[in-house]
């Protein structure tokens, strides 16, 4: 085995030299990332900006001519600026031509979507045919990486389609193979590919870590975050860090419903034990539920991948059961409150989106609970800073939605206010507009933003998550 940073190594393994003189990239490396959605289009982005050539490909016409003009229209923060600087300086192009792509890339990425399955399962059929392009059009060596979250074993199952079709060809060519799972937060997305926390690379192959070595340099300059493993275990650390957080959201859940039973305030309970350094405060703020491209398909496919094992994964289901249940208790709350008619009720809504920072209403316990809504009679007066326009792409034809202009015309002629998302801009609110606006005077507070006896003073009707729910004092 040759030295990586001794340019000729790679040609006495037989591999095509990677750019390479005295441990350092001498030229930016040219990538290839098939899938412009959430994943692809920030790796993209934030290898072109760092000097790399990418090329990034996808099937879809119209969104390959929007980005080709510097269009973008997931809502990441930085990441429009970032592409239209890239575009500038010619080191991000997009095509639509899968032959250009296994042509121009060293590095070929698989950023595909994996959508959940009616059974649960990860959907891996965009996956696998981007595999069977690369290798019927490869004609030299490639790195091919799965960017795109799947299920252990994927890796192998591409290789094999891979070197399959390969010999089916009768070519040389060598193809490398790695998994190298995302671990973004939407919303700070872009923050997390340039500086993060951990790079996770799996593969088989030295000579492949130590190209992903040289392709990370420029992320991992101040601490080696690199960790090398084997492929099954980088697939499944990718399902078990997504799994942990829904674990400790919907055990705040459980904590909450239990806290509301018995008289106690879970955010007091929530600082009580966030202050222990074992636990600390990351994801265990109670509310209605979590949602989104990631935690929902992901345990979902970690379950369905543990059954196919002969395991029953008694926690796992239960972390689904409580999160299922949980996007049920706003409107378990309002039917309460309304007696069990909300037939004709206007109901406001602050939020849409799935969390702050993102349009992504994709598993959004907002849309769980409109609908429930819609089938009780009700109407929705809802209004999201960025998702509005996603709501009604979901909801062209739905005449008991009502988007309104801002948080304050939501409010208008409303019986009762929901907050489903905590967005900043929510969270020092006109408690004396909303008493004047809402005729019941009933706020429902689904991510424990106000304080109780703040908001009892302002004459609402206060209720929140895993709190006692508090009613106007005499003095208001």
């Amino acid at each position: 085995m040759g030295n990586l940073w001794d340019n000729d190594w790679l040609q006495r393994d037989g591999w095509s030299c990677l750019p390479v003189q005295h441990g350092m990239r001498c030229r930016g490396l040219k990538i290839s990332v098939y899938g412009s959605g959430y994943v692809g289009l920030v790796t993209a982005a934030c290898f072109a900006e760092m000097g790399n050539l990418v090329l990034c490909m996808d099937v879809d016409q119209q969104r390959i001519a929007n980005l080709r003009q510097g269009i973008v229209t997931i809502c990441e923060k930085d990441l429009d600026e970032m592409v239209a600087q890239a575009l500038r300086l010619g080191t991000l192009q997009f095509t639509c031509d899968v032959q250009a792509a296994v042509a121009h890339g060293e590095f070929q990425f698989i950023a595909v979507g994996t959508p959940a399955r009616e059974d649960g399962a990860a959907d891996l059929s965009a996956v696998e045919q981007v595999a069977r392009h690369i290798a019927e059009h490869m004609a030299e060596d490639r790195i091919i990486v799965i960017k795109s979250t799947v299920p252990v074993g994927t890796l192998d199952r591409v290789r094999a389609i891979v070197t399959g079709l390969l010999e089916q060809r009768r070519h040389d060519a060598v193809a490398l193979f790695v998994a190298n799972p995302e671990f973004l937060k939407e919303g700070h997305a872009v923050a997390d590919c340039l500086k993060p926390d951990r790079i996770v690379i799996g593969t088989d192959s030295p000579q492949a870590a130590r190209a992903m070595q040289l392709l990370y340099q420029p992320f991992n300059r101040k601490n080696d975050r690199l960790l090398v493993m084997e492929p099954r275990s980088a697939e499944l650390t990718k399902y078990a860090a997504n799994a942990m957080l829904a674990t400790k959201i919907s055990f705040m859940n459980e904590l909450a419903a239990i806290a509301q039973r018995v008289g106690a305030d879970v955010e007091h309970v929530r600082l009580g034990i966030g202050a222990d350094p074992r636990i600390g405060f990351h994801f265990i703020y109670p509310g209605c539920g979590f949602g989104g491209s990631c935690l929902p398909k992901d345990l979902s496919a970690l379950i369905h991948t543990a059954r196919s094992t002969d395991y029953h994964p008694d926690l796992l289901e239960a972390v689904a059961a409580v999160n299922a249940s949980q996007k049920q208790l706003l409107f378990r709350k309002l039917l309460h409150h309304f007696d069990g008619n909300l037939q004709g009720a206007r109901i406001a809504l602050w939020g849409l989106a799935f969390k702050p920072g993102t349009n992504d209403m994709r598993e959004a316990p907002s849309r769980t609970l409109m609908e429930a809504l819609w089938a009780h009679g009700a109407v929705v007066q809802a209004f999201d800073p960025l998702a509005m326009e996603e709501t009604r792409r979901l909801y062209p034809d739905q005449e008991r939605l009502v988007l309104a202009p801002n948080a304050a015309a939501a409010l208008q002629g409303a019986d009762a206010l929901v907050i489903v998302t905590e967005w900043n801009l929510f969270r020092a609110p006109d408690f004396a507009l909303m008493r004047q606006c809402l005729r019941r005077r009933l706020l429902i507070d689904g991510r424990n933003l106000y304080d109780p006896e703040l908001v009892a003073r302002h004459g609402l009707v206060y209720d929140a998550i895993g709190r006692s729910s508090r009613t106007p004092s005499a003095a208001s």
